[in-house]
């Protein structure tokens, strides 16, 4: 009878780490950051049909990099999750913070229980409101692969070469900035990811979580204001 084969734990857990970092590494960055006015997710995607950006509730944004079709459905997860406990209880119980940890146990189940993990980055953005008591500040929150969670304050890059693209954004990145200058450090840190190649306008996906919005307050900037914002 022959034995069967070994692999230790520690080398396992290694092993569902590389091949998840892998996987990540491959997909172009995204930028999270802090405006006067709300908070600006914008990724590089040349795309035009499937979103690496999207509404989870009224106050709540997501970004996913990595293996599309599972980062898509975490969004999904999550938009399912925050309509039950609306309904359940108020839109006003919706939080960040509670839907950041709900994708935190879940990711992490995965990287623990499966063979394979997911290849998955994300970021769940919520605006603050000065209406609710405790959460009149924005808060960024950035899932990673095997579940750890991370709050970061002013902003935060997932994917492709994170680190290089978080150093540029620490040497630059001003509080309260207005939306133009915001989205304008955001396109060239994407460019360090690009050696400095331009990202023309028609490969950005951007977003914004507007304060000012009555109601929902996630919005997609269009082509055209994205290009006039670029230029001014």
């Amino acid at each position: 009878m022959s034995m069967p084969f070994y692999v230790s734990p520690e080398q396992l857990m290694a092993d569902k780490a590389e091949y998840a970092r892998k996987g990540i590494a491959r997909g172009k960055s995204i930028v999270t950051m802090e405006y006067a006015d709300g908070i600006l997710l914008m990724a590089e995607n040349p795309s035009a049909s499937l979103s690496k950006l999207g509404e989870i509730y009224d106050r709540i944004a997501f970004a996913g990099v990595g293996k599309f079709s599972e980062f898509d459905q975490l969004r999904k997860v999550g938009v399912r999750y925050a309509d039950v406990k609306g309904y359940a209880y108020s839109r006003d119980d919706v939080r960040g913070r509670a839907l950041a940890n709900a994708y935190s146990q879940a990711i992490g189940d995965v990287f623990t229980n499966q063979m394979k993990p997911l290849e998955v980055e994300i970021v769940v953005a919520e605006v603050g409101d000065p209406r609710f008591e405790g959460h009149e500040e924005n808060s960024l929150y950035r899932v990673q692969f095997d579940g750890s969670i991370g709050d970061h304050q002013g902003y935060c890059v997932i994917g492709g070469s994170a680190e290089n693209l978080e150093a540029h954004l620490r040497a630059h990145y001003a509080e309260d900035q207005p939306l133009g200058e915001a989205v304008r450090l955001g396109r060239n840190t994407l460019e360090r990811g690009t050696n400095g190649d331009p990202v023309p306008p028609k490969n950005l996906e951007v977003a914004i979580l507007d304060r000012s919005r009555s109601g929902r307050k996630f919005r997609r900037l269009s082509a055209d204001e994205l290009a006039g914002i670029l230029e001014g």
